[in-house]
């Protein structure tokens, strides 16, 4: 379980107040909202990354956190995909084993002892996810994950979170991607101004929103 209570998080002009948020073990929210809604503040709160003011968070397991900017050592790319691995002492076979058949799937097979700050923006995303996957944590919460990625590497690494998510891992997605929170997301969240305004099963929330403030939303009728 994945769970907010009485989250208060203040900032100079803003807040986010977050009154009971509940992820179940296994499934997978993705949480929609215009920029400046509170998406990444609330991701960043439930990672650990952040401390509420008010309120506590309860992770059943361990979070990992990838953030919208892939976050990579001045290493190669071997070294930076296995670091994780590194740090939880486990041993060179085993890392080995895990990350080189996840590097090759994604296209980094070939380019293992080069510079990670070398790579293409897009590669560095998928450096990222292979380093996040192989620890294969109970919790994985991304920030717009796919961004920056062109429609073929979308599909390829959304395919990684299905799997993963059938696996086991709960997963919180932040995206602006209507047509990625639907494809991957179980139940959908929708913010606003620092305020959850609407949760519910993902069909329900785009097909049938029941806040008004949610329908003109994804009408494209409330613009930012």
């Amino acid at each position: 379980m994945l769970s907010a209570r009485g989250i208060v998080k203040r900032f100079s002009g803003f807040s986010l107040e977050v009154p009971s948020l509940s992820v179940l073990p296994g499934s997978c929210l993705t949480v929609i909202g215009p920029s400046g809604a509170g998406k990444t503040t609330l991701l960043k709160l439930l990672a650990g990354l952040e401390q509420p003011d008010q309120g506590s968070i309860v992770r059943g397991g361990g979070a990992v956190y990838l953030s919208q900017q892939p976050l990579l050592l001045e290493r190669n790319v071997l070294q930076n995909a296995v670091f994780g691995l590194v740090l939880q002492k486990a041993p060179k076979r085993d890392a080995l084993d895990r990350v080189l058949p996840l590097l090759e799937r994604v296209g980094l097979g070939e380019k293992l002892w080069q510079p990670a700050h070398k790579l293409s923006g897009g590669e560095q995303v998928r450096l990222s996810f292979v380093r996040a996957l192989s620890l294969r944590p109970k919790i994985l919460l991304l920030d717009e994950p796919t961004a920056s990625l062109d429609p073929g590497n979308v599909a390829g690494l959304e395919a990684f979170l299905r799997e993963a998510n059938q696996q086991g891992t709960t997963l919180v997605i932040v995206t602006h991607n209507f047509f990625q929170a639907r494809r991957l997301g179980k139940r959908s969240l929708f913010m606003l101004g620092g305020r959850l305004v609407e949760e519910g099963p993902t069909e329900t929330l785009f097909t049938s929103p029941q806040d008004a403030r949610t329908k003109a939303y994804l009408s494209g009728e409330m613009v930012y």
